[in-house]
């Protein structure tokens, strides 16, 4: 399957406890269909201390989100968009903003 989303993208998160904010995909799970976005679902680690260079306590994370309550952000109209993919006359599949047509560069 064709990442719709991936690193590096701005996504919009439409559903959860998150819902309506933004963030930079940190890193994808294929496999899982598990994304990490940076300042969304942040979840409390707590920590022991491990020898002198990390103190324990709790530690704020990002924790991986569903794909599918992702939307990618449009860079034409910088609003939510679904995506599709075109080939190109060179050969090359890319990514497309459904709702302007816009070409996705990744």
């Amino acid at each position: 399957m064709a990442a719709r989303i991936r690193k590096g993208d701005t996504v919009f998160v439409i559903s959860g406890a998150d819902r309506g904010r933004r963030g930079e995909v940190l890193q994808m799970f294929p496999k899982d269909d598990r994304a990490v976005v940076q300042g969304i679902a942040i979840a409390k680690k707590h920590t022991k201390p491990s020898g002198m260079g990390s103190p324990g306590g709790i530690v704020e994370k990002e924790a991986t989100i569903h794909v599918s309550k992702l939307m990618l952000i449009d860079p034409k109209s910088d609003k939510p968009t679904r995506v599709g993919f075109r080939v190109l006359e060179d050969g090359r599949k890319v990514r497309v903003a459904k709702a302007t047509g816009t070409v996705i560069e990744s």
